[in-house]
């Protein structure tokens, strides 16, 4: 795990000196003067000082050496770049002496995946990302605001409790971005949103927003189609650049050979990950979109010469072959068409019951809770067989699909007739010639509806359990759902009473908040939100799965990809088969022709019959979870109501099980977090940590969840 941690104090320090990360010797400060219980000097374990003065950065974690850039251009005037950044140091400088009159989005408008830090005199600016995967997080701290790109050590360093009102937001309405507003898991821990900087003067704290955001009374401009797609493809090819030209990294050397292991088998078994660059290819038009780009970019995109095969220029495929649960066999075969191209060398990892969902419940702890704890083992099997640097197709539903939502705002630009294409396809797959009305009235019905009675009406449906469980299954109960401005998350109907309540009144504050709304049209803000949660859970995966010398590379949450895809204009991205048409498009445009039959066909993965076999081959470890579990110590559930779903969901009822996958996965946090010991810091005595009392009875019925 790697983050940046730093404060903002409002006087400066007086003790002793601090070296900066240029070696630089600086007089009068010593991390900001803080100090911990015992008088030591208080600072992050693992870290490296970035630069110091009152108010001190470091870096944590096992960053590589190309990976943390700091450019100075005066003793007060700094800016520092921690991760994949295509700009170079001259734009860095540019960009620095731009930032300090202010100006903020150019410093989000690289190449890369990357956190940018500016320092002018006692201004601090932390520039978070677009799509949510780059987080940044701040508390009030010492008379100041301490800040990092990670919770857990900002929670260890305020003894932050537990936010009981976010956990069962995070059940209840996961994708309503009014519930969780700026929350984390741990009381007092604040997280910027996407799109936002957090800017600090001298402890002072403000959070301005850098992008600007389509209004809801002038109807966005028309784009052309060809130029929108012909940015999509400039911007991924950038993103793939920036990773092919960062230094190659060489894990840890073998140490040597074992008896009846070949290379291969002997860096699975350690845990070392193939020197070189590497890609999923899963058979879907994503993650084959980025294997062909990268393998035919120059750069020598493969693996390193002298190491592992040997082959110089091609590039590692990986592919899951889940042998527990069939239904892939056409995904397998179009990966493997793709595979014969002579630049990639294709490596297929069979998974049989080890890798089901549930299969492994132990687990490093993460930052944040999500729904792939549950599925850790399963994407580390995978993962194990890949590169040091490794291309993975994450995001691109999210950002090139259209949210169902949009339908509502076709309607309000009138474009009516570019819903015939998508409302055919999905009476098609219906059947049912009732589908056009029933989906053109809840359009209507949304897009006629305002923000704040949206939310209001989420509100009080979760306060009287009256959620809509009944609702056809398949494409078309998906779509009737999504044309709301939030709904209840598929584990609300195991909450408790309180814990409804608890969200309710967060959805009743927030309605309620003056000059709150999301200013801009509702399926905009649908297709948002619910690329932040996929950015959340990514991170989460990204944690869970970690192997030590890699890095996944995630180019379609970039911030350039981000903006170019949301350049597409909406008639483009409601129809059937946009996204696969959007890639075949960008692929044609860097001279890759030759796709195989059925490429970018919609996926069939058995997602939902490997899910309901894991619970099948895991009952037993489950059940005794839910036996006492922390959950309902919080009050958020009752025991013997999640056992019976378990149960049931096992034996094959149409229960959701995403929802008993967010129950299981949040209990197994909160396992893992207040089994835990020491702290993020030292200087400070092991009771400084998150959670110091574990879970406290609560005593109040509603609070305000504010």
């Amino acid at each position: 795990m790697r983050w940046l941690v730093g404060w903002s104090s409002i006087a400066a320090g007086a003790l002793g000196g601090a070296v900066g990360y240029d070696g630089r010797q600086d007089d009068g400060a010593a991390y900001g003067g803080q100090v911990g219980y015992d008088g030591e000097t208080l600072h992050p374990v693992g870290s490296q000082l970035l630069w110091g003065d009152p108010d001190p950065l470091w870096a944590v974690g096992d960053w590589r050496p190309d990976e943390v850039r700091v450019v100075q251009a005066d003793a007060q005037t700094r800016i520092a770049v921690l991760g994949t950044c295509g700009a170079s140091d001259e734009q860095l400088r540019v960009g620095l002496f731009a930032a300090r009159g202010g100006a903020l989005r150019h410093l989000t408008a690289w190449s890369g995946s990357y956190t940018a830090i500016v320092q002018v005199g006692r201004r601090v600016t932390v520039c978070g990302d677009l799509a949510g995967a780059r987080p940044v997080f701040h508390t009030p701290w010492a008379g100041g605001t301490a800040y990092a790109t990670a919770a857990l050590p900002l929670a260890d360093l305020i003894e932050a409790n537990l936010d009981f009102g976010h956990l069962a937001a995070l059940l209840a309405a996961p994708d309503v971005p009014a519930a969780l507003h700026d929350s984390t898991p741990y009381d007092g821990v604040r997280r910027v949103p996407p799109g936002h900087a957090l800017i600090l003067r001298a402890g002072a704290r403000e959070v301005a927003g850098y992008e600007p955001v389509a209004s809801l009374a002038v109807a966005a401009a028309p784009t052309d189609p060809d130029s929108a797609v012909e940015g999509v493809r400039d911007a991924l090819i950038e993103a793939v650049r920036a990773r092919l030209s960062a230094p190659r990294h060489v894990p840890d050397i073998d140490p040597g050979p074992v008896p009846g292991m070949g290379p291969a088998e002997r860096r699975a078994a350690r845990g070392m990950p193939v020197p070189g660059i590497g890609a999923d290819l899963s058979g879907g038009p994503a993650s084959g979109t980025l294997a062909l780009l990268a393998a035919g970019l120059p750069g020598m995109p493969g693996t390193l010469l002298g190491h592992g095969t040997g082959a110089g220029e091609r590039l590692l495929a990986v592919t899951f072959n889940d042998l527990a649960v069939g239904g892939r066999e056409a995904e397998l075969e179009r990966a493997g068409a793709l595979a014969a191209n002579p630049r990639l060398h294709h490596v297929v990892v069979a998974g049989s019951e080890e890798a089901l969902p549930y299969a492994d419940l132990d687990g490093p702890l993460t930052d944040e809770p999500g729904a792939s704890l549950v599925t850790a083992a399963r994407h580390r099997a995978r993962l194990a067989a890949g590169s040091a640097d490794h291309f993975t197709g994450y995001g691109a539903r999210q950002v090139l699909d259209a949210h169902p939502a949009r339908l509502a705002d076709l309607l309000m630009d009138r474009k009516r007739r570019h819903l015939v294409r998508p409302v055919a396809a999905l009476t098609k797959a219906d059947g049912s010639v009732l589908v056009p009305a029933r989906v053109y009235g809840a359009a209507r019905r949304l897009a006629r509806t305002s923000y704040r009675a949206g939310v209001e009406g989420l509100a009080e449906r979760l306060l009287h359990r009256s959620f809509s469980f009944d609702d056809p299954g398949g494409a078309v109960g998906a779509s009737l759902a999504a044309l709301t401005w939030g709904g209840a998350g598929p584990a609300a109907r195991w909450l408790t009473g309180e814990a409804l309540a608890e969200v309710s009144v967060r959805l009743q504050g927030a309605a309620h908040r003056s000059g709150v709304g999301p200013g801009q049209r509702p399926g905009d803000y649908r297709a948002r939100a619910a690329l932040t949660r996929h950015a959340m859970d990514l991170r989460v995966l990204e944690q869970a799965v970690e192997i030590r010398s890699q890095r996944l590379h995630a180019p379609f949450l970039d911030n350039q990809v981000v903006r170019a895809c949301r350049a597409l204009p909406e008639t483009l991205r409601v129809q059937p088969g946009a996204r696969a048409a959007i890639l075949r498009t960008v692929l044609k445009g860097a001279g890759v022709t030759d796709l195989p039959p059925g490429w970018g066909a919609p996926s069939q993965a058995p997602v939902t019959a490997a899910a309901r076999a894991g619970l099948r081959m895991a009952m037993d470890p489950l059940l005794t979870l839910f036996e006492a579990p922390l959950l309902a110590e919080a009050g958020l559930i009752e025991a013997r109501v999640v056992r019976k779903a378990l149960r049931a969901a096992a034996a094959g009822e149409p229960l959701p099980l995403d929802g008993l996958a967010d129950l299981i996965s949040l209990e197994l946090w909160l396992r893992r977090l207040l089994s835990r010991r020491g702290t993020c810091w030292t200087g400070t005595p092991a009771r400084a940590r998150a959670v110091p009392a574990g879970i406290a009875p609560q005593r109040r019925a509603v609070s305000s969840g504010g």
